[in-house]
């Protein structure tokens, strides 16, 4: 029963961070342009835009779901479900939020979900949700990250096309969630066993730096980019990151068999073309009043 709660509060979470996603675009989109050398400015500018606030408080709700998700049911299983929530997008920008979604986004963000879902059908029955993981692993895994993540942000500087920069910084954005993801996992496991002494751990650090730069790359992106593509990136990029942390951090197991590898194989190669579908030109209606 536990880890059937954990795949429902994975799936509320996947609702939430969509909705909450296409509220801060359209906030975003009203408030001035992030700078990332006037960090505080930004922030400020953001938060006064109402539609952005509230798809923060929206994405604070489904960050709870979130965590509450990681710790009754394995990594790379939350965020199967997670990814699979991703056709909700397309639905609620579509229906409600006034977007024009084309037949090739259709297709990119529902390419994208299968393929993220299928990595679950591929991920072989009992994993340990409190599974313990290897610090040095762990560390290399999240510099890693970090790295490449930071290295898109600055993407634009260094001479990336304008037309792609919404897309980069949501990639970015998108890794160093998962960066979060992982340390938030290893956090859980440690509060599990030792209380509140848990969160005296550098993942704590980690976690809070990764989650700041990507909430500016976020939104960044969002302010330059199309509202569907930069999502679908967005969470594309956070879901394989955390899958793989699963994995290579926390021991969840790989398919032991030839079909289950072939699945998932099959799975990135749909996640790689959806990318190339996905970006193709969004219009978005007026913001609504």
């Amino acid at each position: 029963m536990t880890l059937e709660i954990g795949i429902l509060l994975a799936l509320l979470c996947a609702f939430a961070t969509n909705a909450g996603f296409l509220l801060k675009h359209r906030g975003a989109c009203a408030a001035p342009d992030v700078d990332f050398r006037r960090p505080i400015r930004s922030a400020v500018g953001l938060w006064r835009s109402r539609w952005f606030a509230i798809g923060m408080l929206v994405a604070a709700g489904a960050f709870a779901l979130h965590v509450g998700a990681l710790a009754l049911a394995p990594l790379s299983l939350v965020q199967a479900v997670i990814s699979g929530g991703l056709v909700f997008l397309t639905v609620l920008a579509d229906r409600v939020f006034g977007f024009e979604v084309g037949r090739r986004q259709w297709i990119g963000v529902g390419l994208t979900a299968v393929g993220l879902s299928l990595l679950a059908v591929t991920l072989p029955a009992g994993a340990d949700p409190n599974s313990g993981y290897s610090v040095v692993g762990m560390i290399a895994f999240e510099t890693g990250l970090l790295a490449i993540g930071m290295l898109l942000v600055l993407s634009p500087k260094l001479g990336a096309p304008n037309e792609h920069h919404g897309v980069l910084l949501g990639a970015a954005a998108g890794i160093l969630f998962g960066v979060s993801d992982v340390a938030i996992k290893a956090l859980t496991g440690s509060v599990g066993s030792e209380g509140m002494f848990g969160l005296l751990s550098p993942w704590l650090l980690t976690c809070m730096l990764a989650s700041v730069v990507a909430f500016y790359a976020s939104a960044r992106g969002l302010q330059t980019g199309e509202a569907v593509a930069v999502i679908t990136v967005t969470s594309a990029a956070a879901n394989v990151s955390a899958i793989t942390g699963g994995i290579a951090v926390f021991g969840d197991p790989m398919p032991g068999d030839a079909l289950g590898i072939v699945v998932q194989s099959f799975a990135f190669i749909l996640v790689i073309v959806a990318a190339t579908l996905t970006p193709a030109p969004v219009r978005a209606a007026e913001a609504r009043a």
